[in-house]
């Protein structure tokens, strides 16, 4: 969909200074030197199939436009004639399909990220177990940030159903995936993988909540609109692990502010990030909303904004030394962003 926003008059001439002052002013002593986390909100409309990518960075009140060009097929489905359908992110790399059924990540939707030189890395052809299906993916989830030459780095996929991928695509010259048929059906709906680092495991929340999957990082060993119905949050309950590996229903995340969107969760210190982020608070950016809970609010509420919302994704912070695109500009004159 389109968004026609007011021109609001601010100079393009002001980015390097207002990046200055955003570096400044965003970042605590205990950042590490990290960009904030950010919303990805679209992108303006250029030429060649192009467009400025937009973020909010969730201790700004505004939007953010970043001084590099995107393929706008990544922030509008059916902007192209390959169909290219963005299905899952991870620590800051965008998942993609298109018709010749190779799963691809690539890096354009992260704001330091090269925008002259984006990554983009073809994984094997999809594999289908028999009983099962490839065709709908519920979501991606790495264990580290450098799928292209960390050889150790691992990437899941879930699938609708059984079907749970593991490939390492810098981990040998012709990478393969290794599959799991998943036996228990509680994984099997909507359940999503994610990976701790702490335990250095993948885990997959089943249905209901009663029951963690685990599955260690991976290392190979054998071959083994209309019409749609609007997904809503009703409730929301976090848990955290205790020392035996019991999930604990609690209120109290401390200095945690929890991001949750199509990509992969993560959590990062409020405190680490003054401004607009607050602590206890879990942001949501999924398809049909986006909105904000304070877990310590009883009873439940959502201050939320419906749908649809085409790219959402969050990005987790990025490390400042690895910036490669980061004059930023805020309130530019806008006239069309497809979000």
């Amino acid at each position: 969909m389109s968004l026609f926003l007011s021109r609001l008059g601010v100079r393009r001439s002001s980015s390097v200074s207002l990046l200055l002052l955003l570096l400044s002013n965003a970042f605590s002593t205990n950042s590490l030197r990290q960009t904030p986390p950010c919303s990805i909100m679209g992108a303006i409309p250029s030429e060649n199939g192009l467009g400025t990518l937009s973020v909010a960075y969730a201790n700004l009140p505004s939007w953010s436009l970043v001084d590099k060009f995107i393929p706008m097929e990544l922030v509008f489905n059916g902007y192209d004639d390959e169909k290219t359908l963005t299905i899952g992110a991870s620590h800051g790399w965008i998942a993609t399909l298109k018709e010749d059924g190779i799963l691809r990540l690539v890096d354009d939707l992260n704001p330091v990220a090269s925008g002259a030189n984006p990554k983009r890395i073809p994984l094997p052809p999809l594999v289908t177990l028999p009983h099962c299906q490839t065709n709908i993916i519920t979501n991606v989830s790495m264990s580290s940030s450098h799928p292209e030459d960390d050889e150790d780095c691992v990437v899941a996929v879930k699938f609708l159903g059984p079907q749970l991928s593991f490939c390492k695509p810098a981990g040998q010259s012709k990478p393969e995936w290794t599959n799991i048929k998943i036996e228990n059906p509680c994984f099997f709906s909507s359940s999503r993988v994610m990976y701790s680092e702490k335990d250095n495991m993948f885990r997959i929340l089943g249905s209901g909540g009663h029951l963690i999957g685990s599955w260690p990082h991976y290392k190979k060993t054998a071959k083994n609109e209309e019409g749609v119905d609007i997904m809503k949050t009703e409730f929301l309950m976090v848990f955290k692990l205790d020392d035996e590996g019991n999930a604990v229903y609690t209120q109290d995340m401390g200095d945690l502010a929890m991001f949750l969107s199509m990509s992969e969760p993560f959590c990062v210190p409020a405190s680490f990030f003054p401004g607009s982020m607050y602590r206890n608070n879990v942001i949501i950016y999924d398809y049909d909303e986006m909105g904000i809970v304070d877990v310590s609010d009883i009873p439940f509420y959502l201050h939320s904004v419906s749908g649809p919302h085409s790219v959402p994704y969050q990005i987790p912070p990025q490390d400042i030394e690895n910036c490669f695109a980061c004059f930023l500009w805020r309130n530019p004159s806008l006239e069309t962003i497809y979000f």
